[in-house]
């Protein structure tokens, strides 16, 4: 629980620094509801917004949402213990061990030295993609006729920092760069494909980068790893297939382009619908089997221990390895010559089980609040839900209740599955008894 904790004093922390008068273009303090509701997507990195992030916030409100976006993507306890080594701090043992299961490792020896370097690797990640887009933005290319270079410099370290940590925010100037999020770009395979490779990093979490920088051979890569990597890149082609065979005849979205940009774009929302809000076209123009495919692939989200959401892909996929198990009639869960603990295949199902029925409370207390139609509704708790952000309009629509209800599913969306997972791993409590066998029929 102090993952949940900490991130909940981080979301008042940034809801009082966005509520100050400092941080809004206007005159006035910023509501609090808005102020709320934008740092909770901040450092849940969904990237849901209820007002125009570019035109409404000041810098120092643009420089809260993308520390809260930073902190939120590589983790509260991470940053926390960073922080403590830099400063010189000993890192506590009850600490270290809420690190490890987030992590995902299972030693303690060494953590200081993991630590460092999952910081350090994201950082330079973000640096690499920041750099790249500020080649694109001032050097071989201008994002807008008269850009500075500090402008072009904040731009580039905004879009970087955003789409590697999934957050899905962007403050391109409307008057300067039209269109919403980055559909300005729809044609700029540059910009929308160092996005969409940042995003997909995020996506992998810190421990499958590190093994395929360090492990030379596939074979001896973990079993996670495995199936982190195989897992992702089987969904980008399913829902890139998808996604091209739904939508190609839509003239309001990809119909009228080449094949060739259709394929681009299709592999592009296939990037961002499993973890990044960004956005090249109008959902609300999208086709409503390709909504049904956006959600399900946001329900599934990236990697364990990412910058992702959702129940996390290797929740997934222990899912449909218990499935195939038990269809099979085997009592083993095994993948790649390996087996797999039976427990785990239960915690899974049980996450399965819970987020789905989060996804359906949250959609019916907003349908009683909001007017708006049912499959608008569903999108926008999906995408909540998988902390996405992507949206077909119905975000800045929001009343104070729709708000409320919005915010907590994104908060539940991001801590739920971690936070579960935690509480399942420190409670196998043994039981000195067993009741007699009994059995019911199902089916």
């Amino acid at each position: 629980m102090l993952v949940v904790y900490g991130f909940l004093v981080l979301t008042a922390i940034g809801t009082l620094l966005l509520s100050l008068p400092i941080s809004r273009e206007e005159d006035g303090f910023a509501p609090l509801l808005t102020a709320m509701f934008s740092a909770t997507s901040a450092i849940t990195v969904t990237g849901l917004v209820v007002v125009d992030t570019a035109s409404y916030w000041t810098t120092f409100g643009h420089v809260v949402l993308l520390v809260l976006a930073f902190i939120g993507g590589l983790g509260f306890m991470t940053a926390a213990a960073f922080l403590l080594i830099i400063v010189g701090q000993r890192i506590g043992m009850q600490s270290q061990l809420a690190i490890r299961e987030g992590l995902g490792v299972r030693q303690l020896g060494g953590l200081t030295s993991l630590i460092r370097r999952i910081v350090v690797l994201s950082v330079s990640i973000q640096l690499i993609g920041s750099t790249l887009l500020f080649l694109r933005f001032y050097v071989f290319g201008s994002l807008w006729d008269g850009i500075s270079l500090g402008e072009a410099l904040w731009q580039s370290a905004f879009l970087g920092v955003s789409a590697f940590n999934n957050a899905g925010l962007v403050i391109l100037p409307g008057e300067h760069v039209p269109g919403a999020s980055l559909e300005a770009f729809r044609s700029d395979s540059w910009v929308l494909g160092i996005v969409a490779s940042l995003i997909i990093l995020g996506a992998l979490g810190y421990l499958a980068i590190f093994e395929v920088i360090t492990i030379k051979s596939i074979r001896r890569y973990s079993l996670e790893t495995k199936i982190v990597l195989i897992g992702s890149i089987s969904l980008l082609i399913l829902g890139t297939g998808l996604l091209y065979g739904l939508e190609r005849n839509n003239e309001d979205t990809i119909g009228d382009l080449s094949t060739m940009n259709q394929i681009g774009d299709s592999f592009f929302n296939a990037t961002i619908a499993r973890t990044a809000g960004f956005s090249i076209d109008d959902f609300g123009e999208h086709e409503d089997p390709t909504n049904i495919v956006f959600e399900s692939l946001m329900f599934i989200g990236g990697a364990s221990a990412s910058t992702a959401g959702g129940i996390k892909l290797n929740t997934f996929a222990l899912i449909i390895i218990a499935t195939v198990a038990t269809v099979r009639g085997r009592r083993n869960l095994s993948a790649f010559n390996r087996d797999i603990p039976q427990e785990l295949g239960q915690r899974a199902l049980v996450i399965g089980a819970l987020a789905t029925l989060s996804v359906g409370t949250f959609l019916i207390l907003l349908t009683m609040v909001q007017d708006q139609p049912l499959a608008d509704l569903q999108l926008e708790i999906f995408s909540a839900i998988g902390t996405v952000g992507v949206s077909t309009g119905v975000t800045p629509l929001l009343g104070d209740w729709g708000k409320i209800i919005v915010a907590s599913a994104m908060f539940v969306g991001r801590f739920g599955p971690l936070t579960l997972a935690l509480l399942m791993a420190g409670r196998e409590t043994p039981v000195g008894y067993r009741y007699a066998t009994e059995r019911i029929r199902i089916g």
